[in-house]
């Protein structure tokens, strides 16, 4: 089977302070195992498409091989769960490579912390009640600005992305910065049960696109309504509308799109069905 790398989805557009029917083009994301030799190197979620050369890069910049003649062959194997790209060695490069991993004392998955499988990429998440008093859209804006402010570190470095959490009539709680947007949101969540402060009560906003591992924490969280500044995938939209969190993306200023559940959102009408 083939994925595609790329799908339409509908939206209500904020602008001009009314809402709006609209529709986006976002980008996919697929698991994408990297298999040496038969034995799964990584697995990550990534954009479905140049994977023979995403395999053969990944070879390359981990010092599996030193020339990309070493790879004997490369099979792409799709699937419903993702894509299997299967790396051969030579013979020479084969041994060394299994002399390698004895040798690893940690997990040797990356992109999705230590996943060393296609079917363990497909998580089933929680799904988050509406718990929180509906945002009205002038808090959304004012989230957004509040969790600029605090970025420091962005504002020194422009290199890092952030996450906070906020309470509506209480404000910003909390803002991490990290190079990593998934750690900077791992600093939240420590920072929020370190301080006994439950996320159900109050929404998330971040700074990067909506990679589908965002979606996915804050369904673990259990906090429903996540807000970002940059555009998310398609499959980060399907999680969220099956976890039950409100998305809120490509915020300007007062101007947002949502993506899912809008109920959340004071004035927001119903989005049409797919």
């Amino acid at each position: 089977m083939t994925h595609s790398v790329s799908r339409s989805v509908g939206t209500l557009a904020f602008n001009g302070g009314t809402f709006r029917l609209d529709a986006r083009a976002v980008p996919e994301e697929t698991a994408v195992a990297i298999s040496v030799g038969g034995s799964t190197h990584a697995v990550m979620m990534a954009t479905p498409s140049h994977l023979r050369e995403l395999a053969v890069g990944l070879a390359l910049n981990e010092r599996i091989v030193e020339t990309a003649a070493e790879i004997e062959r490369v099979e792409i194997a799709s699937s419903d769960l993702g894509v299997d790209c299967r790396l051969w060695l030579c013979a020479a490069r084969a041994g060394e490579y299994t002399v390698r991993r004895r040798q690893m004392t940690g997990p040797v998955g990356c992109g999705l912390c230590g996943v060393e499988s296609l079917e363990l990429a497909q998580r089933v998440l929680p799904t988050v009640a509406i718990r929180a008093p509906q945002l009205a859209p002038a808090d959304i804006e004012a989230a957004i600005a509040a969790m600029s402010n605090a970025q420091g570190l962005s504002r020194l470095t422009r290199a890092v992305h952030a996450a906070a959490f906020h309470v509506t009539g209480q404000g910003l709680v909390v803002a991490r910065e990290d190079v990593g947007r998934h750690n900077a949101l791992d600093k939240v969540a420590g920072h929020l049960a370190e301080a006994g402060i439950d996320p159900a009560t109050g929404f998330l906003t971040i700074t990067s696109r909506v990679s589908v591992e965002l979606i996915q924490k804050a369904a673990v969280m259990g906090c429903g309504f996540i807000a970002a500044v940059s555009a998310p995938t398609a499959l980060a939209i399907r999680e969220a509308e099956a976890a039950g969190i409100t998305l809120v993306a490509v915020v300007r200023e007062a101007d947002f799109e949502v993506f899912t559940h809008p109920a959340r959102i004071a004035g927001a009408p119903p989005l049409p069905d797919p």
